[in-house]
C-alpha cells in the first residue's frame, strides 16, 4: 500500500514539475510533453517488468529530442550565454565608470590646472616653475565689510557665490587661469600656467573690462536698490607658480608681481580698472595705441613700492572711436 502511495506521489510531483516546465522560458521548455509525460508513466509502471530498462529510456529520449546536447555541450552553452550577460555587465559598468571618472576630472581640472592635475595623479613630481612674464588680476567689492554687515553669515556666502559663479562663467571665455577667492577678493592670472608670449596683458584687460561690465548691472540678493562697486588692480612681471600643500594642494602664485597687482587694486577706485605702468607697455605691445582708451594717472605713492606711474584703464576703441566704456558710470 505504502508502494502505491509513494508513486502516485511521485506522479503528480512530476506532473507539476512538467506543467511548471511548460509556462517557463521557449528555451527551456520540454520539446514533446505528451511523449515525455507517457514515457514517465511506463516508468512508473506497478510492475517492474513493465518498467523500460535504461538503455530504451536513452533511446527513446534521443528520438524525442534529437538535438538535446551532451554534458560537454551544454556546459559549453551555459558559459557562453553567462559569458554574454556578462560581457553587457561589464560594458555598463565600464560606461557608467568612464562617466564617473570624467564628472571627477572635471572637478579636478576645476581646482587645479590640467597639466597640473595630471602630473599629481600620475605621482610625479611637483616642483615649482618661474615665469618672466604674466599679467595679475585683483579685485575686490568697495565697502564689503559694512555691506556683508547688512546680511547673516549664510547671505553673505550666497551672495559672493552668486557673484563670483557669475565671474566664473565670463574668465571662461578668455585665456586665463583663475587662482582663488579670498572673502570678497578674485585673483586671475594669464600666461601662467600656460604660457602665451606677451597676450596675456590684452587677456586680463579683456576680462577686467568684461568683468566690471557685469557688476554695474549685478543684482545683490535681498538688496536690488544697492550698487555692487569692484575695484580692479593690474600688474604684469614675474612670478613662481607651483602647488602648495597634500591635503587640499591648492596651485599658488608668489613674487613681487603678486603683491603689485594687490597694491593696483587697493590704491583703486570703485568702477575702475588701475593698471602699472608695465601693464600698460605689455598691453601695446600687441595691440595698436588706439584700441584701448588709457588715460594716465599719473606717479602715485605706492605703500612699500614708492612712487609708481600708473594709468586708468577706461575701455576699448574700434576704428578709434570708443564703443565700450564699462568704466564709465552711467
Amino acid at each position: 500500500m505504502d508502494e502505491i502511495d509513494n508513486l502516485a506521489t511521485i506522479q503528480m510531483e512530476w506532473k507539476n514539475l512538467l506543467m511548471r516546465n511548460q509556462l517557463g522560458s521557449v528555451e527551456d521548455r520540454c520539446p514533446c510533453p505528451g511523449a515525455i509525460g507517457a514515457l514517465v508513466e511506463s516508468c512508473l509502471a506497478m510492475e517492474p517488468s513493465n518498467r523500460p530498462t535504461a538503455a530504451v529510456i536513452k533511446k527513446q529520449l534521443r528520438k524525442l529530442n534529437p538535438h538535446k546536447l551532451n554534458a560537454v555541450d551544454l556546459m559549453m552553452a551555459m558559459m557562453e550565454k553567462y559569458s554574454k550577460t556578462l560581457e553587457v555587465m561589464v560594458a555598463e559598468r565600464t560606461k557608467d565608470l568612464i562617466a564617473e571618472k570624467q564628472r571627477t576630472d572635471e572637478l579636478l581640472h576645476a581646482m587645479l590646472p590640467k597639466q597640473v592635475a595630471d602630473d599629481l595623479r600620475m605621482g610625479r613630481p611637483m616642483n615649482a616653475d618661474t615665469f618672466e612674464t604674466c599679467t595679475v588680476y585683483f579685485s575686490d567689492i568697495v565697502g564689503f565689510t559694512v555691506l556683508s554687515g547688512k546680511f547673516s553669515a549664510m547671505e553673505v556666502v550666497v551672495f559672493l557665490n552668486k557673484l563670483y559663479s557669475c565671474f566664473d562663467t565670463i574668465i571662461d571665455k578668455h585665456d586665463v587661469y583663475k587662482v582663488e577667492t579670498i572673502g570678497d577678493a578674485y585673483m586671475v592670472v594669464s600666461g601662467v600656467p600656460i604660457r602665451n608670449g606677451n597676450k596675456h596683458a590684452v587677456n586680463i584687460a579683456n576680462m577686467a573690462l568684461d568683468l566690471l561690465h557685469e557688476s554695474k548691472t549685478f543684482k545683490i540678493p535681498n538688496m536690488p536698490n544697492e550698487s555692487l562697486k569692484i575695484r580692479i588692480g593690474l600688474h604684469t612681471g614675474p612670478v613662481c607658480a607651483g602647488v602648495v600643500g597634500i591635503k587640499m594642494p591648492r596651485y599658488c602664485l608668489f613674487g613681487d608681481t603678486v603683491n603689485t597687482a594687490s597694491r593696483m587694486e587697493s590704491h583703486g577706485e570703485a568702477y575702475k580698472i588701475h593698471m602699472s605702468d608695465e601693464t600698460k607697455n605689455c598691453l601695446l605691445m600687441e595691440c595698436n595705441e588706439n584700441d584701448y582708451h588709457l588715460i594716465e594717472r599719473g606717479f602715485i605713492d605706492v605703500k612699500g613700492k614708492g612712487p609708481m606711474r600708473t594709468w586708468w584703464l577706461e575701455g576699448k576703441r574700434k576704428n578709434t572711436n570708443i564703443t565700450y566704456l564699462p568704466g564709465q558710470i552711467s
